[in-house]
């Protein structure tokens, strides 16, 4: 099927009404046909998180060489890149990119000042992040992402297909349905490596600076001390970005 039959412009959502009694079935279903319908211009754009190990050994019963993007800001804890290693071993036909900004540390620093998650926390997102990820997914259709519904209220509405307005593409969430504690199940009983700082209280791991250990499942420990809980990803493009 081509992908421009539920590109962007003509987006319909075929998994409206879809509730699966089963949540790893139902998230194998929408991962094979994402693939069905995109093959290989589908992109998973990977935290490396909890959610993210989870998604790609499920991509990997789907389509083993997918592509897979890291946004590698610079200032990412040394245990998420361990991680990354070591997914890299066990999933050797993955098409891994750690993607990197377009300004070093040392420019962002010369151009806006020194610790700029200090200060303003959405415009180094913004840079590290946003605009990266906007390269990566320039005229690709659809991507997927590890969003899950219980993660917070923002993503509480969100879709199993979404019309994502950002990225001009469509955003495939395959586990919107699991819950914190299932998602655990699933790692432990697949015997899956994850980031060890989810051991040391981090439910949520972004950049080192705006990371902090949490209480929960939840997003506490991300930005604190701003009202922020969003690096902007997954939220409407704003007029300042």
């Amino acid at each position: 099927m081509n992908p421009a039959a539920l590109s962007f412009e003509h987006f319909r959502n075929p998994f409206t009404d879809y509730q699966p009694q089963d949540e790893i079935q139902g998230a194998l279903r929408i991962l094979r046909w994402a693939y069905d319908m995109y093959g290989d211009s589908l992109v998973y754009a990977c935290s490396f998180g909890a959610e993210g190990i989870v998604m790609i050994d499920l991509i990997s019963k789907v389509k083993p060489d997918a592509k897979v993007v890291f946004l590698d800001t610079g200032v990412h804890f040394q245990e998420t890149y361990d991680l990354i290693d070591k997914v890299k071993r066990k999933y050797p036909q993955l098409k891994i990119e750690l993607r990197k900004p377009e300004l070093t540390l040392d420019q962002q620093a010369a151009e806006h000042g020194e610790a700029l998650w200090e200060r303003r926390p959405d415009q180094c997102c913004y840079i590290r992040k946003i605009k990266p990820l906007e390269e990566a997914l320039s005229g690709v259709p659809a991507w997927l992402s590890g969003l899950r519904r219980e993660q917070s209220e923002s993503r509480s509405h969100t879709n199993f297909v979404n019309k994502d307005e950002r990225f001009q593409s469509v955003k495939i969430c395959p586990l919107i349905y699991w819950t914190w504690d299932f998602l655990w199940q699933y790692i432990r009983l697949n015997n899956l490596d994850y980031n060890v700082l989810h051991d040391k209280g981090y439910p949520s791991i972004g950049c080192r600076p705006c990371t902090f250990q949490a209480q929960g499942d939840g997003r506490s420990g991300r930005w604190q001390g701003f009202e922020k809980s969003e690096c902007g990803l997954h939220t409407p493009k704003s007029e300042s970005s």
